[in-house]
């Protein structure tokens, strides 16, 4: 990870929100569309969210832009959802289009952080509420953040691949950190996360670091080059990859695969892909971040703010020492949980994941899973 992005301090309130604001009366009684505000709840405003891309993971087209729709639809408001594709300048453009058809609030995962705090600046000078959305925006203006735990989710991270290279009974294992792209702050988080747990090991002589590159904007293409240069770069003596999600893991799997090793590797985001590599001995675990707990607690705090309520965050707050200072960044922080193929289930138990696409070509190995 570059160095500067680890010199801002992100610090969380673990606590769970109280949306008071936000009672069964956001529910639109005819289910409504997304074009308008419902009659029965008199509801008015609209609210618009820029999502990043649709590489990094697959997240982003199959869990949160449903799942944001929905709740607005039920709530019977006016939602313009869209996608940067990566680039910032169609982010910018996005964002200056939605502030000037008058969004009441603007929930953004920014790209990068100057990018984003460019946009909420504009936003905040034109009298709109922001919501930084899985990713916290240094530099920024936000009124609220909504994510999970980040460090948190890295700590599992680099315990799940300590008890898989465990497992494996290999003295001083040596492990390659793929990390993810170093201009955003999650993937800092991520690290500060994991390296809690494996920097000590790495002192001690117990483990053997054979790698340590970051990629930018998660580019899966990226990743398999930056991962095929760290196996040669090693002559191929890696035990372990310590990969930030699902997509940078399967680069390293492919390349693994390549050169006829299976080796324990870590992920992040339970998505299809990085589920069947655990199914098939590819991967040895997951973190799992219920993406429709992170997009209800954005809409209700969206609801809230446009019905003109104050949503009460019961305290929690993080900290945040950046250029704009110190500010205290009213939050939700949602709790993170470790997949591997003891647990799997768990994810597909929650509907998110469909079983068909996971399932698919993996029937005997989801059977024994217990997956049906």
């Amino acid at each position: 990870m570059r160095k500067s992005a680890i010199g801002f301090v992100v610090t969380g309130v673990a606590a769970s929100l109280v949306l008071a604001a936000c009672s069964s009366s956001s529910k639109s009684s005819s289910g409504g569309n997304t074009g308008g505000g419902s009659a029965s709840s008199g509801t008015t405003g609209k609210v618009g969210v820029i999502l990043p891309d649709e590489t990094s993971s697959p997240r982003y087209i199959q869990y949160d832009k449903p799942l944001l729709e929905q709740a607005f639809k039920n709530a019977g408001i006016q939602a313009d959802i869209q996608n940067a594709q990566g680039d910032k300048t169609k982010f910018a453009t996005i964002a200056d289009s939605m502030i000037q058809e008058g969004v009441s609030v603007l929930i953004t995962d920014g790209l990068d952080s100057p990018s984003a705090a460019a946009v909420q600046q504009k936003a905040k000078a034109a009298g709109i509420k922001t919501i930084d959305y899985d990713r916290l925006t240094l530099g920024g203006s936000s009124d609220y953040y909504v994510s999970f735990d980040n460090v948190a989710v890295g700590k599992l991270q680099g315990e799940g691949l300590v008890a898989c290279l465990d497992k494996t009974g290999k003295a001083n294992p040596a492990v390659a950190e793929l990390n993810g792209s170093p201009d955003d702050n999650n993937a800092t988080l991520f690290a500060n996360g994991y390296n809690s747990v494996l920097n000590p090991l790495y002192a001690a002589g117990k483990y053997k670091k054979a790698g340590n590159q970051s990629v930018p904007m998660w580019d899966k293409d990226k990743a398999v080059t930056i991962f095929q240069g760290m196996f040669t770069a090693a002559g191929g003596n890696i035990d372990g990859v310590l990969a930030a999600n699902d997509t940078l893991g399967n680069a390293a799997i492919t390349i693994l695969k390549q050169n006829g090793k299976t080796v324990p590797v870590t992920g992040q985001d339970a998505s299809v892909q990085g589920l069947q590599n655990i199914l098939a001995g590819n991967q040895c675990m997951t973190v799992f971040k219920d993406v429709k707990k992170e997009a209800d607690a954005a809409s209700k705090l969206a609801i809230a703010l446009i019905k003109g309520q104050s949503p009460e965050t019961a305290g929690v707050t993080t900290k945040v020492h950046d250029p704009t200072g110190n500010r205290d960044v009213p939050s939700v922080l949602l709790t993170p949980v470790s997949v591997t193929k003891a647990n799997i289930k768990t994810v597909t138990d929650t509907g998110e994941v469909a079983v068909a696409d996971v399932c698919k070509g993996y029937e005997t190995q989801c059977k024994a899973a217990g997956i049906q």
